[in-house]
């Protein structure tokens, strides 16, 4: 069997990652003036294909991008990709489909009539360390914090990561896994690519300042609902997380991923059971059996 290749597309070509190639005036080159959206699939299924579709549409609405390229001609183009890597073992993969601005010259401003450019990455899904489930991540507050909203709206899922970039580099040098950044006001937003959820008394609690809205966050709220769990999104001082007796991060990728450890900017470390408490555990299997029942529902809606 041939192992999967890692593809890429630019402007209608499609060949091997180390292939693409970005025209140096391009403005997500120049200046990260582009938005994107990733998601994977569940045996060939892509999993919330069209709500990452509409935030990608917000993202550019927010930036006032126009994004030339139809939803169809997105989807073709992400199909041939996925079918160019020659995932003979019909390998799940993960799909970053990234519109820039488009070409233009060295300039801020960009000029009116730009026509967007669509860039796509097919690869397999990421592979986190196994420890990371059974034992947990450890996470640690940087000194870097994130974006005000109102300089930087952070539901503009951008590709200017730089704030994300510093701030996870700093908890890095500390020795740790990931970062939890807070924002000028001391309050609790997000880690560098995904959502942070704590367990408080008896409640599932994930931050309401400064965030983007996670879809899988927004998954696991409803799938908590459904239980009869009670959770809540609300302002979250770093003061108050001596109070989290459990805590985990979402994302497209990880799914839910506990935390063992959080060091507090003071330098106290926060210690949770290994491999995630109760509430973390059931948050996992809630999870996995509402994938189990995705793909039982949308085996006719494969890609591959």
């Amino acid at each position: 069997m041939i192992a999967m290749k890692p593809t890429g597309y630019i402007d209608g070509f499609i060949g091997p990652i180390d292939q693409i190639r970005i025209p140096v005036l391009d403005r997500g080159f120049l200046y990260g003036d582009s938005v994107y959206e990733v998601f994977r699939t569940y045996q060939g299924i892509p999993f919330l294909f069209d709500e990452h579709y509409q935030r990608l549409l917000n993202s550019a609405r927010l930036c006032g991008m126009h994004i030339t390229q139809t939803p169809q001609q997105l989807v073709e183009a992400i199909k041939q990709t996925i079918e160019a890597s020659e995932n003979s073992e019909a390998e799940d993969v993960y799909v970053r489909y990234q519109i820039t601005r488009g070409e233009g010259a060295v300039d801020l401003y960009p000029e009116p009539g730009l026509v967007s450019r669509l860039i796509i990455i097919v690869k397999p899904v990421p592979s986190w360390k196994r420890e990371f489930y059974d034992v947990g991540m450890t996470m640690s507050i940087p000194h870097q914090r994130r974006n005000a909203i109102t300089s930087l709206d952070p539901n503009i899922k951008g590709g200017n990561y730089l704030n994300n970039i510093l701030a996870l580099a700093e908890s890095r040098d500390q020795g740790k896994d990931e970062c939890l950044m807070l924002d000028a006001k001391g309050l609790v937003t997000e880690c560098s690519n995904s959502n942070a959820w704590f367990v408080m008394g008896d409640k599932y609690v994930t931050p309401q300042a400064g965030n983007l809205v996670g879809l899988t966050r927004t998954t696991l709220m409803q799938l908590f609902s459904d239980a009869g769990l009670e959770a809540v999104e609300r302002s979250i001082y770093s003061e108050e997380l001596i109070e989290a007796s459990e805590c985990f991060i979402t994302s497209a990728t990880r799914e839910v991923m506990p935390v063992k450890s959080l060091t507090l900017e003071s330098g106290r470390e926060l210690e949770f059971a290994k491999g995630g408490g109760s509430k973390t555990r059931k948050a996992m299997a809630l999870y996995t059996a509402m994938i189990e029942r995705f793909v039982d529902d949308n085996r006719d809606k494969a890609w591959f």
